[in-house]
C-alpha cells in the first residue's frame, strides 16, 4: 500500500501518554505537515501556538475540563505536548481552515511515530477570561478563537484501540 495511504488508514487517537517529552526533530515535522495544510485562496491564516510547559498544559487542560463540567479532569490524558490552534472568528473559512491544519497536524505525528488526539472545546476555553489573557500574552488577536487542541507524546498501549469497521452506507454513488 502507498505509505501515505498507510499513514490515513493506520492513525488513531490516544487516549493515555508517556512522560517523555517528543523529540525536537518530531516536533518540527509534525508542525511543518500543519503549515502545509490547504487554506482558503492560500492565505494560511490559522495559528498554531505549541505548548510544553507542564504547568500550563495543566491550567489548560482545567480550562477544557470546566467547558465540560468537570475543572479537575484530565481530558489532555498526560500528553507532554498541546498545540492550540486558532482560526479567523470573522471568516466563514477560519473553522474550516482551521480543521484542515489539526487534520495535518494528527497524520504528520502518525508519519514521524508520535501519537495525538484531537481535543474539542478550545472555543469555549479560550472564550473564558482566562483564555482570553492567554490569547493577549500569547499574541493571538481578538478576531481569533480557539478551534481545537491537538496532544502529542508517546502513547501507553491501553491509550490506543483498535479502528472501528466502517460503516456500510459511508459513501453513496449516485
Amino acid at each position: 500500500m502507498n505509505e501515505a495511504l498507510n499513514n490515513l488508514l493506520t492513525r488513531r487517537a490516544c487516549r493515555a501518554y508517556e512522560e517523555q517529552q517528543i523529540k525536537k526533530e518530531e516536533l518540527d515535522a509534525i508542525l511543518e505537515a500543519g503549515k502545509y495544510a490547504p487554506t482558503a485562496r492560500g492565505l494560511q491564516s490559522p495559528i498554531m501556538v505549541v505548548v510544553q510547559d507542564k504547568e500550563t498544559i495543566r491550567d489548560l487542560e482545567k480550562m477544557n475540563g470546566a467547558v465540560m463540567g468537570n475543572p479537575y479532569g484530565t481530558p489532555f490524558y498526560g500528553a507532554p505536548t498541546l498545540i492550540v490552534v486558532f482560526g479567523k472568528k470573522d471568516s466563514l473559512l477560519g473553522a474550516a481552515d482551521a480543521n484542515l491544519v489539526i487534520g495535518n497536524l494528527l497524520n504528520g505525528a502518525n508519519a514521524v511515530g508520535v501519537d495525538s488526539c484531537y481535543i474539542w472545546r478550545a472555543d469555549e476555553a479560550f472564550e473564558t477570561e482566562q483564555g482570553q489573557a492567554y490569547k493577549k500574552a500569547w499574541g493571538i488577536p481578538e478576531n481569533y478563537q480557539g478551534m481545537g487542541n491537538v496532544i502529542l507524546g508517546y502513547g501507553k498501549a491501553e491509550g490506543k484501540k483498535e479502528a472501528a469497521p466502517r460503516k456500510e452506507d459511508y459513501v453513496r454513488f449516485v
